[in-house]
């Protein structure tokens, strides 16, 4: 005999950090008591059988002793992962007839189902809600966990649900589930280290400035001890609040990887990602044999810090390439290809030897020539290339170490880096770029207009060979963010001699 009951449940599927579409359709058929789920499903998605039965058993449910068939389409898109638990079991004892259905069509279903019949927080819910609200979706049901996080997209209603029987309460009407209401973010401040504790470094600080409003990558090279991680953990104190799209995809990937924080909302202050130097290149730049997202990515629109850098394999370090000039990375397999984004700010810090101390003129440097150069080939020409400021951290006299009149804060410097970026703003209102380290050399010559006295010092570095061509084009984008610093239109022989400076590599 053929089917009694067949029941359409929506769901989605999370592929990278976007969300697609996904319908949940069962089948409850006469025959000899079955269950299977068909549509390209991983093991995860196959164990939710014993999950499902055990969960409606044991929330006091009737589960059909038929041949039950559930397909998950599209059949040729692969569903990951235990987020299908709660709309395939809802399809289930929906499919039975016992239950009224009526607003089911125009709502979406996700989450993972515990024994007992508690639903469990899944990852990508702010995607997925996302899509929804794209889709047309009216209504979402999610776990209590990731309500915060889904209810921070308008034009969606969500519902945090807890246990499956409070979902069949919902839609028979006799205890409705309240709808989730997003919570305002929280005001946003200084965690860390403030540039008036770090001693002296002017220069350093002067570097570190012009990359936080320009969104620069930066290289600090000294001697142990001169404070070169000191800066660059106090560098997140001085960078502006995430705008609204950018806390939108910082949250979308930090919920897809699974390290957003339970029950919160959007992500308002910028990442800080530091991995260890004997991280993979997978961990770095992302992988797998389903795709996730790597440290490039956790840190997008934040600030990724490679601490000793010449300590990370240099296998590792060249996957680095692809994303510092692309913004994204872009991770092909057989089941599919997935882009992340990962347009990061990258600061590292590095020794000038093995020792230390080869610059530094008070201790003697013990390390051979040859030492010397298999240390410094370690990091390739190319990828040196791609930082836009090198900057020299010497050793400090000991008077300005101890007598030193405090230095400028990072309240301070940061009022002037959210200033140069309202000036990147206006520029950029008809493109999708947000700091001048994304411009493109198609608009160069629009975007940054260098005065006569200005190109004159750009011809000498380019004809005495001090500049390759990607060096000159860093050049012209660190005086453009120079001059918005300043508040000034062009850019001037000032603002090209400061942004040289910070070329020391070419």
């Amino acid at each position: 005999m053929g089917s009694f009951y067949m029941q359409y449940i929506k769901s989605a599927a999370l592929i990278g950090i976007e969300a697609l579409p996904v319908e949940v359709e069962t089948d409850i058929a006469f025959g000899l008591s079955s269950f299977n789920i068909v549509g390209l499903p991983d093991i995860s998605v196959k164990e939710s059988r014993d999950r499902i039965r055990a969960a409606i058993k044991n929330s006091g449910l009737p589960f059909p002793r038929t041949r039950i068939t559930v397909n998950l389409a599209p059949a040729d898109l692969k569903k990951a992962g235990p987020l299908y638990d709660l709309p395939i079991a809802l399809s289930l004892l929906l499919a039975q007839g016992a239950y009224s259905h009526a607003a089911v069509d125009t709502s979406l279903f996700i989450g993972e189902l515990a024994l007992d019949g508690s639903v469990r927080p899944i990852r990508g819910a702010l995607a997925i809600a996302l899509m929804a609200k794209d889709r047309g979706v009216k209504r979402l049901f999610v776990p209590k966990e990731n309500a915060q996080e889904a209810a921070s997209v308008p034009n969606v209603e969500v519902f945090a649900v807890q246990s499956l029987s409070s979902i069949i309460e919902h839609l028979k009407g006799t205890a409705p589930l309240e709808r989730s209401e997003a919570k305002p973010p929280p005001t946003f401040s200084t965690i860390g280290l403030d540039f008036k504790d770090v001693k002296g470094q002017e220069l350093a600080k002067r570097g570190l400035e012009i990359a936080a409003a320009g969104g620069h990558n930066v290289l600090l090279k000294g001697p142990p001890g001169t404070g070169k991680t000191m800066l660059a953990r106090a560098f997140p104190s001085i960078l502006p609040p995430l705008s609204v799209s950018e806390s939108l995809e910082a949250t979308s990937i930090a919920s897809v990887a699974g390290i957003l924080p339970v029950e919160h909302g959007l992500i308002t202050e910028r990442p800080f990602r530091s991995p260890h130097h004997s991280c993979s290149a997978v961990s770095l730049v992302g992988g797998g044999a389903w795709p996730k997202p790597g440290e490039v990515s956790l840190s997008h629109r934040g600030v990724l810090f490679l601490d000793e850098l010449p300590e990370f394999s240099r296998f590792v370090l060249e996957h680095l390439r692809q994303p510092i000039e692309d913004g994204e990375v872009t991770i092909s397999r057989a089941a599919a290809s997935v882009k992340f984004p990962a347009r990061f700010t990258l600061i590292a810090s590095m020794n000038p030897c093995p020792c230390g101390f080869a610059t530094d003129p008070k201790k003697h440097c013990t390390c051979s020539p040859n030492k010397l150069a298999l240390y410094q080939k370690k990091i390739s020409g190319p990828l040196l290339d791609r930082f836009d400021l090198i900057i020299e951290v010497p050793n400090l006299e000991g008077n300005k170490l101890l007598y030193e009149d405090p230095a400028e804060g990072s309240e301070e410097l940061r009022g002037r880096v959210v200033s140069a970026r309202e000036c990147q703003s206006r520029r950029f209102i008809n493109s999708s770029y947000i700091t001048n380290s994304e411009i493109p050399a198609s608009k160069l010559k629009a975007w940054c207009t260098v005065e006569p006295e200005g190109m004159k010092l750009i011809e000498i570095a380019l004809e005495k060979n001090l500049l390759s061509a990607r060096g000159y084009t860093r050049v012209c984008k660190i005086a453009r963010t120079i001059a918005d610093l300043a508040g000034e239109e062009q850019i001037t022989k000032f603002h090209i001699a400061e942004a040289l400076q910070f070329r020391s590599q070419d």
